[in-house]
């Protein structure tokens, strides 16, 4: 049985946000890890990345051919515009029953596409759907997976700490779930950006949060949900603008119109822009500020109220 077999080295492609997270936490309680970023050879990058690696207790490889040699586990965990390029990649490279684990944010059909190129070799697809953000969680962060390897292989990540859940024995399903979701979550981090920074140069924020805490009591309103949201889309709206891009996709597939998906991804996008036009870093979450931020990157073309 595949599910009895161990596994005692995970290949992560990717060392970012995710990977990184995911690489500190195996090689914590012991299991060997190595992993592959194009930026491992980039001259201005390598040292970061190499002093990163040291600190999460992993092996860097110059190339995905070394990362991947003998990982009973393989995790992709790229962009959304590189997780098709990595698989044709690596699908040959793939020995006899290496799992390969797509954890990236992309549609149902670009999922069956990746299970394609692994598959065409000797690798074993599992597709994946990460539910959380992954800085909260860490490696418990809840990951639907599916594909017909996916529940005789739920077992062996759980041995590994990873909480994962299987959801369906055909591919596509746990990424539906995960881009349909996206369309209210990161719809609901678009629309609070719009109403409260509108709000604040208004002076009228605070009635607005009253109102949206005697509606939603449960949420946070008042306390940190405000903060939370716009945070992340002030660290990561370039990224999530890409995925929801990958969520219209989704839509189109079955004839919805992605009208909320698209503006989204396009609000998302223009907060990092305005950000970056500004020369504004993000800093720390424990720092930041919505109120600030509006502050920064909105500038009214009158004084509301005034007329003028």
């Amino acid at each position: 049985m595949h599910s009895a077999k161990t596994i005692d080295r995970v290949a992560i492609i990717g060392f970012g946000e995710a990977g990184s997270i995911f690489a500190h936490d195996f090689a914590k309680q012991g299991v060997d890890v190595s992993v592959f970023d194009i930026l491992v050879n980039s001259n201005r990058q390598r040292r970061p990345m190499l002093g990163k690696a040291k600190a999460c207790g992993v092996i860097v490889a110059d190339n995905l051919k070394d990362c991947l040699y003998k990982a009973e586990l393989v995790i992709s965990a790229v962009t959304t515009s590189s997780a098709l390029e990595v698989a044709k990649e690596a699908g040959p490279m793939l020995g006899q029953d290496q799992l390969f684990l797509d954890i990236n944010s992309v549609s149902p059909k670009t999922k069956r596409k990746v299970a394609g190129y692994v598959e065409r070799g000797r690798g074993r697809f599992v597709e994946a759907a990460v539910m959380s953000a992954v800085l909260k969680h860490r490696l418990k962060v809840p990951i639907l997976v599916g594909g017909p390897h996916a529940f005789e292989t739920a077992e062996r990540l759980q041995r590994i700490g990873m909480n994962v859940t299987p959801l369906s024995d055909q591919f596509g399903v746990a990424s539906a779930v995960k881009m349909c979701r996206s369309v209210i979550i990161k719809g609901l981090e678009a629309l609070v950006i719009e109403s409260l920074f509108a709000a604040r140069m208004y002076g009228a924020e605070d009635k607005v949060l009253d109102s949206l805490a005697a509606s939603y009591p449960e949420m946070g309103w008042e306390d940190h949900l405000p903060d939370y949201l716009i945070s992340r889309v002030a660290e990561h709206g370039h990224r999530r603008g890409l995925e929801m891009r990958e969520v219209a996709r989704t839509l189109q597939h079955v004839g919805v119109e992605p009208m909320m998906a698209l503006a989204t991804a396009r609000r998302q996008e223009h907060l990092v822009g305005q950000m970056a036009k500004r020369k504004l870093a993000f800093g720390s979450p424990k720092r930041f500020s919505w109120r600030s931020l509006s502050d920064a990157v909105v500038r009214p073309r009158r004084q509301p109220g005034s007329g003028k």
